[in-house]
């Protein structure tokens, strides 16, 4: 309990910012679901205007350089490394329940970071024949399953926090295939995308879940940095499904 939110338990009101959403009444619980979704669309529209800024400051030309030289071999591990590292900071900062404008930060860090990491696969499409629309349908279709989804938990209500140990095994395998694939110089195929975008929507249903039963009201931006983790890497494996169509 925050001793600094005193006055908020004497004004009925207002929920106490440490009060599981599940717990508060109807009104907070809805502006905390809302507040999280906005921070998510903010998020997510200030990483289409970064990658925007990217290529129209770049050009073609110098972006094939930056992705070629961030993909290339080891690179790409450093590249994964610091972006777990920053991934942990901005969580980190977004939990920090006495500073709002570091939670903010947090969240921000997080975009801003993932865009760098996304540019190289935005390349990479950008390259192929009809591009842009592959990019416009893979984020439509990424749309359309986090949707689904989402509509999923609050239909049904349940809690799927049961998947946790699941989701993070099937993380820490997926890590280690990638470690591998690089190091050994194998192409992970489609069997993987798939089985990526299958373990993403399972990260969409538990985030999901957490926003509706294990957060907390004063905790929007933390959980819309969660959503915004999950959001990004099914955009990431779904664009690899529509290159590997492609191709």
């Amino acid at each position: 309990m925050n001793p600094n939110n005193s006055n908020t338990f004497n004004n009925e009101f207002y929920a106490p910012t440490d009060l599981f959403a599940a717990a508060a009444a109807t009104e907070e619980r809805a502006g905390f679901i809302t507040k999280t979704y906005f921070y998510l669309v903010g998020a997510v529209l200030s990483m289409v205007g970064l990658e925007i800024l990217y290529f129209n400051l770049l050009g073609m030309e110098q972006a094939k350089l930056i992705a070629g030289t961030m993909t290339n071999g080891f690179m790409w591990l450093v590249v994964l490394g610091l972006f777990m590292a920053v991934q942990w900071v901005a969580d980190t900062w977004a939990r920090n329940a006495a500073n709002p404008i570091m939670q903010v930060a947090g969240l921000a860090l997080y975009a801003v970071v993932a865009s760098i990491v996304l540019f190289p696969l935005l390349t990479i499409a950008l390259l192929v024949g009809n591009g842009p629309q592959i990019i416009v349908s893979a984020g439509w279709a990424t749309g359309g399953l986090f949707a689904l989804m989402t509509l999923t938990v609050f239909i049904t209500r349940k809690d799927f926090s049961f998947l946790r140990t699941f989701l993070m095994f099937g993380g820490l395998a997926a890590l280690g295939l990638i470690i591998l694939a690089v190091v050994f110089g194998f192409h992970l195929g489609p069997i993987f995308i798939y089985a990526m975008i299958a373990l993403a929507c399972g990260y969409i249903l538990y985030d999901t879940s957490n926003v509706l039963h294990h957060y907390r009201i004063g905790q929007h931006v933390a959980a819309s940095l969660a959503l915004l983790a999950s959001l990004f890497i099914l955009f990431w494996y779904v664009l690899q499904l529509f290159l590997s169509s492609r191709e």
